[in-house]
């Protein structure tokens, strides 16, 4: 009996190693049972460029925004001046039409968002602002100011928030392109490329 468990994991791990699992039903989960290991309430973007963010992200939408029903390929995403989004926006002429990426503390989620809305931005990242955080993903809630809120806003982990902006400090670029949101329902997890600094 031990003889052909071993076997079996043996087998099991060949499998693995080679590569053969190619797509998501390999790996024997119905589309319910893949998206539940994703997280159901998650959205997934890309970066394009520059080359060493070109990874996929995941993200937590806020609840008090509107969803995000329209895809935009090749936008900007402009980190806020000042850094938490909280005041007015001096680089306005650089988010307007494009995703903004701000820093979370010092005001409300609400109040970011529209700070962001009213400098012209489409959409806005919020990134935690502990850079060492890779795994505990904030829910943004309303701050029951009963403001209107008309773009879509995601959180994203401190990590990856942190490692954007050195990047693209070090390349000496104002902003990096995405594809959001992304689709990524029928590629089996072994499959997508996740920044190499954290394991979702």
């Amino acid at each position: 009996m031990a003889l052909r468990l071993t076997a079996a994991i043996v087998l099991v791990m060949e499998t693995l190693v080679g590569g053969k699992l190619s797509t998501w039903e390999d790996i024997g989960l119905t589309d319910s049972e893949y998206r539940d290991s994703l997280g159901r309430d998650y959205i997934f973007f890309e970066i394009t460029e520059p080359e060493q963010l070109a990874f996929t992200y995941k993200a937590n939408p806020a609840s008090f925004t509107p969803p995000w029903n329209d895809t935009f390929n090749g936008i900007k995403l402009v980190a806020t001046d000042p850094p938490c989004g909280c005041g007015f926006v001096l680089n306005a002429d650089e988010v307007e039409g494009q995703i903004a990426l701000v820093e979370r503390g010092d005001c409300s989620f609400v109040s970011k968002v529209i700070k962001a809305q009213e400098a012209g931005a489409v959409g806005v990242i919020v990134a935690d602002k502990d850079h060492e955080n890779d795994e505990l993903f904030i829910s943004m809630v309303d701050d029951t100011t009963e403001r209107e809120v008309a773009i879509p806003a995601v959180y994203i982990l401190g990590k990856n928030g942190h490692m954007i902006k050195r990047t693209l400090a070090q390349l000496n670029r104002d902003s990096a392109l995405v594809n959001i949101p992304v689709n990524i329902s029928r590629i089996a997890p072994h499959q997508l490329n996740q920044p190499p600094w954290l394991v979702w």
